[in-house]
C-alpha cells in the first residue's frame, strides 16, 4: 500500500521542468523575403505603394559558376586544398584522398588520388592504378611533364578507360559517379579512371511483366548492365546509345538508345531537346523522368511505356521507337507510345496468332468491364429497368430489399473497400500481402452481405470489375481506369446511359487530341494511317508483318520482304 501512495504522490506532485537547451530551426525565408522586397511608389494618389518581390541571389550560385570554370592547377597543393574544400574533408568520412610519390630516376614527383570508398573497386585502385604509378622509378624517363603524362595514359596504367581533363568540374563528376581522379604535381591536367565497384542486383526474372513463353531476363538498376542486355538481343552496329545526364545535382546518367538507320532523326532530336531542357536538382527514377517528358501531364492514360523487359525494348527499337534507360531504375521508357500499344503484352509476339488474338479479345472485354461495368449497373438499376428481364430485375430488387442505401452509395462503399484491400495487400511485405487481400475480401464481403450493407450481386459486380482491371497488361493504364471508373459511376448516377455516353465522348475526344512526342495518341485509328487498321486489335501471322508502323515515319519502312519464308517459294517452283 505504501508503494501505491509513493507512486500517486510522485504523479500528482509538481516537478519543476529541467532546463534543457532546445534546438530551434530559425526561419530564413522571411529574412530573404524582406531583403528581396522592393517598394515602388505608385504615381496615382491614394494607392498603396507597390511591393515587388525580387528573389535574392543564392549564395552558392556564384560558387557554382566558379566551379564550372575552374581549371586544374599546376600546383598540387592548390588542387588538393580545392578538392578538400569541395568534398568537405575531413568531415566527409567516405572520401579518400591518398597522397603518394612517383620516382623518376633520381627525381621525386608528388601526386595524389581521390575516390569514394564504397563506390570503387579496391582491386582496380590498387593493382591497376596505384601499383603501376608507384613502380615508375624503375623506368627510364627524362622527367618532362608532357612526356610523363603521355606515358602514364598510353603505356603505364593498364586500365581500359583512362581519360585526361583540364576542367576540375569534369574530374569531380567522374569521381561522383564511382571513378577516381589522379593529380600530379607540375601537370595542369588530371586523369580519371573508371573504378566502379558498388554492390548491385543481378539479372533476375521480371516481376511486373511476367510471361509464360519468352525470355526470363529483366533489367536491373545498373545502367551498363541494362544496355548490354539490349545489345545482347540486337547485335547491330547501328544501335546507338547516347549518354546524357539529368538533374543539376544528382546528375543521373541515362542512355538514349535507338537504331540510327531506322529511327526518325527529328524524333531523336526532340527527345534530346527535352532531356537537356529538364532543369531540376534531383531525378532518382524513370517514373519521375516520365512525368517531365510527357506531352499531356493531365491525361490519365500513360503516354510513355515503362518496361522492365529487354526483349520488349529491343522489339520497340526495331520498329523505329526510342528507349531511355536510366541508372538506378529497372524500367526503361519507350517513346513514342499510342493508346493501342498499352493493350499489348510482351508475350503476344511469342504466341501463335490464333491464341494471341483470343487473348487480345479477352483484354478488350476486360477493359470495358473494368471501366464501365459499375456505371452500367448504376444506370440500369436507377434509370433503365426495362433493359433487363423481369425475372432478373425482381431478383435484384429482392436482394436489395433490406439494403438501406441507394445503388450508387452501395457500389461506392464496395469500390472504396476493394481499393483499400488492394492497397493494403500491396504495401504488406512478403507473403502476408496476398493473404491479407484474399482473407480481407472474403471476410469483408461476407460480413457486408450478412449485415445488409450491400447486396450479393454488388459483390459480384465489384469482383468482376477488379478481375477485369488486373487483366489489363499495362499497370499505368489499369490505374487510369481505376480512377475513371468513379467518374463513370458519378455520371451514371446523374443521367444513366446519357451520362456514360457523354463521358465516353469527352474521354475519346481527349485521347484523339493528345500526342506522344508528335505522334497522335490514337494512331493508327485517329487519324487513319497506312498501317493496318485491324493490326493493333488482330495480330496477323508473323510472316505477314512486312512493314513498320508508318505513324513513326521510320527511315526504313520495310521490316521484312513480301516473301519472308523463301522455302515456300522454292517449293512452288519445284512443283
Amino acid at each position: 500500500m505504501a508503494d501505491y501512495k509513493k507512486i500517486l504522490k510522485k504523479i500528482f506532485t509538481y516537478h519543476e521542468p529541467q532546463k534543457v537547451e532546445r534546438f530551434i530551426l530559425k526561419e530564413k525565408q522571411s529574412e530573404g523575403f524582406e531583403k528581396g522586397m522592393k517598394k515602388e511608389p505608385n504615381k496615382e494618389k491614394g494607392d498603396l505603394p507597390k511591393v515587388i518581390y525580387k528573389r535574392p541571389d543564392a549564395g552558392g550560385e556564384q560558387d557554382k559558376k566558379v566551379c564550372e570554370e575552374k581549371l586544374v592547377s599546376i600546383k598540387l597543393d592548390e588542387n588538393s586544398d580545392y578538392l578538400k574544400r569541395v568534398y568537405s574533408v575531413p568531415e566527409n568520412g567516405d572520401i579518400v584522398l591518398r597522397e603518394f610519390d612517383i620516382t623518376v630516376g633520381s627525381k621525386i614527383i608528388r601526386a595524389f588520388i581521390i575516390f569514394y570508398d564504397g563506390m570503387t573497386n579496391d582491386n582496380i585502385i590498387n593493382s591497376s592504378i596505384m601499383q603501376p604509378l608507384m613502380l615508375l622509378s624503375n623506368l627510364d624517363i627524362k622527367g618532362e611533364k608532357r612526356e610523363l603524362t603521355e606515358y602514364i595514359s598510353r603505356q603505364l596504367v593498364p586500365h581500359s578507360q583512362i581519360r585526361e581533363f583540364r576542367k576540375m568540374k569534369k574530374v569531380i563528376d567522374e569521381v561522383n559517379f564511382g571513378g577516381c581522379g589522379i593529380f600530379i604535381d607540375g601537370v595542369d591536367s588530371a586523369f580519371t579512371c573508371d573504378a566502379k565497384g558498388w554492390e548491385s542486383r543481378g539479372v533476375e526474372r521480371p516481376e511486373v511483366e511476367n510471361v509464360v513463353r519468352g525470355p526470363q531476363e529483366g533489367f536491373t538498376e545498373t545502367l551498363r548492365t541494362n544496355t548490354a542486355l539490349v545489345r545482347k538481343i540486337l547485335k547491330d552496329e547501328d544501335l546507338v546509345a547516347v549518354d546524357v545526364s539529368v538533374g543539376n545535382r544528382s546528375k543521373t546518367p541515362c542512355s538514349l538508345m535507338y537504331i540510327k538507320d531506322i529511327a526518325n532523326s527529328s524524333l531523336v532530336s526532340e527527345i534530346k531537346r527535352r532531356l537537356e531542357g529538364i532543369d531540376v536538382d534531383y531525378i532518382f527514377d524513370s517514373g519521375e523522368l516520365e512525368q517531365f517528358l510527357e506531352d499531356n501531364p493531365f491525361l490519365t492514360a500513360p503516354q510513355i511505356i515503362a518496361s522492365e523487359r529487354p526483349d520488349r525494348v529491343a522489339a520497340a527499337l526495331s520498329d523505329g521507337k526510342i528507349a531511355i534507360i536510366m541508372s538506378g531504375s529497372p524500367f526503361a521508357l519507350i517513346v513514342p507510345t499510342t493508346n493501342l500499344d498499352l493493350l499489348q503484352s510482351a508475350e503476344d509476339t511469342y504466341m501463335r496468332f490464333p491464341y494471341a488474338n483470343l487473348v487480345r479479345i479477352i483484354r478488350t472485354i476486360a477493359i470495358f468491364v473494368s471501366l464501365l461495368l459499375p456505371g452500367l449497373y448504376v444506370a440500369i438499376t436507377n434509370f433503365h429497368h426495362e433493359m433487363i428481364p423481369t425475372e432478373l430485375l425482381l431478383a435484384i430488387e429482392a436482394s436489395r430489399e433490406l439494403v438501406p442505401f441507394p445503388s450508387v452509395v452501395e457500389i461506392l462503399i464496395m469500390e472504396f473497400a476493394f481499393e483499400l484491400i488492394l492497397e493494403a495487400g500491396i504495401r504488406r511485405p512478403g507473403p502476408l500481402g496476398p493473404t491479407l487481400g484474399i482473407i480481407g475480401a472474403l471476410v469483408l464481403g461476407q460480413a457486408a452481405v450478412a449485415a445488409n450493407v450491400v447486396s450479393p450481386i454488388m459483390i459480384i459486380i465489384v469482383a468482376v470489375t477488379g478481375i477485369g482491371s488486373f487483366a489489363i497488361p499495362n499497370f499505368g493504364l489499369g490505374l487510369s481506369f481505376r480512377l475513371l471508373r468513379f467518374v463513370f459511376i458519378f455520371l451514371a448516377s446523374l443521367s444513366g446511359f446519357l451520362g456514360i455516353t457523354f463521358g465516353l465522348f469527352v474521354y475519346g475526344t481527349w485521347l484523339c487530341s493528345a500526342k506522344s512526342f508528335g505522334v497522335p495518341f490514337m494512331s493508327p485509328i485517329g487519324p487513319k494511317t497506312h498501317s493496318s487498321f485491324v493490326g493493333p486489335f488482330v495480330r496477323s501471322p508473323i510472316w505477314k508483318q512486312e512493314r513498320r508502323p508508318d505513324y513513326l515515319n521510320p527511315k526504313d519502312v520495310d521490316r521484312q520482304p513480301n516473301i519472308s519464308r523463301k522455302w515456300t517459294k522454292n517449293d512452288k517452283k519445284k512443283q
